[in-house]
């Protein structure tokens, strides 16, 4: 199953309840990145704007914060979905696995995600612990980026490695690089600006699934 996971970074945060309700019935996820000024330069969503957005879509929480298990409570409070924090910000495999069991314990899938210069075996001591493993396709922290075609590498490794994973792609993603993550092996893309740059988001939705 392909599921397409919207980004709201690339929303018109102004009207984000009407952003959100643009694509309700056609998402499956929908991707809140969580940005500290640390981890990556820019800031961005924290739970207080999500208790005031009205949606049934799943919440696919993407933590790109330098203390991931700080953040979790805060997010698990809010029923949402799935959490995702970064290899590189918990390098240790016992705080790793001490994240992804607080996440499960709080009723959400656990991932964990890749930059696009960190090597596969970086997580090798927890891949076959989580639920998921988003491979970042660009540098996070910034929207609007080109595909990096060496996550198409580390896709296709996971799933001949995993054949079961969940492999979530995020950054760059068009009609054609969803094509090629398809092909690659990837189950879950995620997309912004193709998405909330469109006038008719259902039909890129569509569209990305293949």
């Amino acid at each position: 199953m392909i599921r397409i996971t919207p980004s709201i970074l690339s929303a018109d945060l102004a009207h984000l309840q009407a952003e959100v309700d643009s694509v309700a019935g056609a998402a499956d996820w929908l991707q809140v990145d969580v940005m500290d000024g640390h981890f990556v330069p820019n800031l961005s969503f924290g739970a207080p704007v999500l208790r005031n957005l009205k949606t049934d879509i799943p919440l696919d929480i993407h933590l790109m914060v330098t203390n991931p298990a700080d953040r979790l409570r805060e997010f698990l409070d809010l029923g949402v979905a799935h959490i995702s924090f970064h290899a590189e910000a918990v390098p240790k495999p016992e705080d790793r696995r001490t994240i992804i069991n607080a996440i499960r314990k709080g009723g959400a899938t656990a991932g964990i995600a890749l930059n696009p210069t960190t090597p596969l075996s970086a997580i090798d001591d927890v891949v076959g612990e989580v639920d998921l493993v988003l491979v970042m396709s660009v540098q996070p922290g910034f929207g609007g980026q080109a595909f990096q075609p060496v996550a198409l590498e580390k896709i296709h490794a996971l799933r001949q490695a995993h054949p079961g994973l969940m492999i979530q792609v995020d950054g760059g993603i068009t009609l054609e690089t969803a094509k090629q993550c398809h092909e690659a092996g990837a189950t879950n893309l995620v997309a912004g600006t193709a998405i909330f740059g469109a006038a008719d988001r259902t039909q890129v939705i569509t569209a990305l699934r293949g």
